[in-house]
């Protein structure tokens, strides 16, 4: 079986091509701008993607970055591979698609039901949020003294980014897995509370946390990024706030044979 990863030269498709090395099981990277011994893969050139495939039996599609674009980059690769003989896709979706309120959630359930007319056989990973996500705020935090946020109480069931890595790797590997669809979250969740007490603790500083009004978070983050950015992260944050990233850890943990990364553990790597 001749694997390959979209996204080769992302965070996650590199630490998935790593762990298939190391298990003995190389995979072909595709990518935009590729590495060496990687292929060249661009969603929006639709000429580089048949050629790409050629000889690919399971192919892991990482859904791409470009929020608005999505559902017609996927089409192209889903087209792509189907005119290639490729046999099976992976794809990493996002946590319950089918019912989550996340502004990101449409482009991911858009691109299932592609994946299911298509007649390949399917395995969808619908991934819960990174701790990478939250633990880039550190710096921010601990410089001004405030750990800030629009998610209120809402509970984050959140996974290292190393955890889906290897999740996916045992569905790429395994058998077993045809035709199924993984929600994928991480264990305890927690809240932004919970984070800024880690912080706290970790660090001996009192990091408080301080929840926003959407709006005025979106204005905070506006100082740090485009607003129109700035306006999905914060609406993400007021998605968290009603629960749209809360989850179950039994399914990854089961995956990836043991529990996931706890949120504590991450914050400690950060800090260090």
């Amino acid at each position: 079986m001749t694997l390959a990863i979209t996204g080769a030269t992302g965070q996650l498709g590199r630490l998935i091509l790593d762990r298939l090395t190391a298990l003995g099981h190389p995979a072909i990277g595709l990518a935009r701008r590729p590495g060496p011994d990687q292929r060249l893969f661009d969603y929006d050139r639709p000429d580089t993607l048949a050629p790409a495939l050629a000889g690919i039996d399971s192919l892991l599609l990482i859904s791409g970055s470009e929020i608005g674009r999505r559902v017609a980059q996927h089409r192209a690769v889903i087209d792509a591979a189907v005119a290639a003989g490729v046999r099976r896709i992976t794809y990493t979706s996002v946590l319950h698609a089918d019912r989550s309120i996340l502004s990101l959630a449409e482009e991911h359930l858009q691109t299932e039901s592609m994946l299911a007319a298509s007649g390949l056989t399917v395995t969808i990973l619908r991934n819960g949020w990174y701790h990478e996500n939250y633990l880039a705020g550190i710096p921010a935090a601990l410089q001004h003294g405030v750990l800030m946020g629009s998610a209120g109480q809402g509970r984050i069931a959140s996974a290292a980014r190393a955890d889906y890595a290897e999740a996916a790797v045992a569905v790429l590997l395994g058998q077993g897995h045809d035709g199924q669809t993984y929600e994928l979250a991480g264990a305890p969740a927690w809240t932004l509370a919970d984070l800024a007490a880690l912080i706290s603790q970790q660090t001996g500083r009192d990091i408080p946390y301080r929840d926003l009004p959407e709006a005025d978070y979106a204005a905070v983050l506006a100082g740090a990024m485009p607003a129109p950015l700035a306006q999905v992260y914060a609406g993400l944050d007021a998605a968290a706030a009603q629960g749209a990233l809360d989850g179950d850890g039994a399914a990854l943990a089961r995956l990836i044979g043991r529990p996931s990364q706890p949120l504590a553990e991450a914050v400690r790597a950060a800090l260090a």
